[in-house]
């Protein structure tokens, strides 16, 4: 573990993946946008898996590739959670064609996988999360980010849930 504003964390395999995801979902709210990136196979949509998980969705996360935009609800408040595959968006048109204004505005935490497609719209205050396949394949190294307070505030209860993980 790391500072406030950097926090490492090492998944050993899938499944260690799906709970690290879910530990996060578990702290999300309305206010929360947390940007994952890495290689194809990193563990994106397994992370935003298990951050379906632990924000309380019944549905199954899905990758959004092709649609762009899965919506999950939770079933006790039906409030939302936003999911957003940004590998085929190239520029701001597309990504306004995709009511990503709507989305930022909407009352519900949203992931976004392929994050650098989406730099010159993404608010400053976010969450990153990188995603690193390591030499054995199943394990991976995910680096958390927060760039701004409310973020900030985010990854610290994360990172004290963490130490309690394991």
């Amino acid at each position: 573990m790391a500072s406030r504003d950097t926090v490492l964390v090492t998944s050993r395999d899938l499944e260690d993946t799906l709970r690290i995801g879910e530990t996060l979902g578990q702290l999300l709210n309305s206010q929360h946008l947390v940007c994952l990136s890495g290689d194809l196979g990193a563990g994106k949509t397994t992370f935003a898996r298990g951050v379906g998980r632990g924000w309380g969705t019944t549905q199954r996360i899905t990758s959004p590739t092709f649609t762009i935009v899965n919506v999950y609800q939770r079933p006790d408040d039906q409030q939302q959670l936003y999911h957003i595959d940004a590998y085929r968006l190239h520029s701001s048109d597309a990504v306004f064609s995709i009511g990503f204004d709507d989305i930022l505005a909407a009352q519900g935490p949203i992931l976004i996988e392929w994050p650098q497609h989406l730099l010159s719209v993404l608010p400053k205050d976010c969450l990153w999360i990188t995603l690193e396949i390591q030499d054995d394949d199943e394990q991976r190294l995910l680096t958390f980010e927060a760039t701004g307070p409310i973020h900030q505030d985010l990854l610290q209860c994360f990172n004290q849930q963490m130490v309690n993980w394991k």
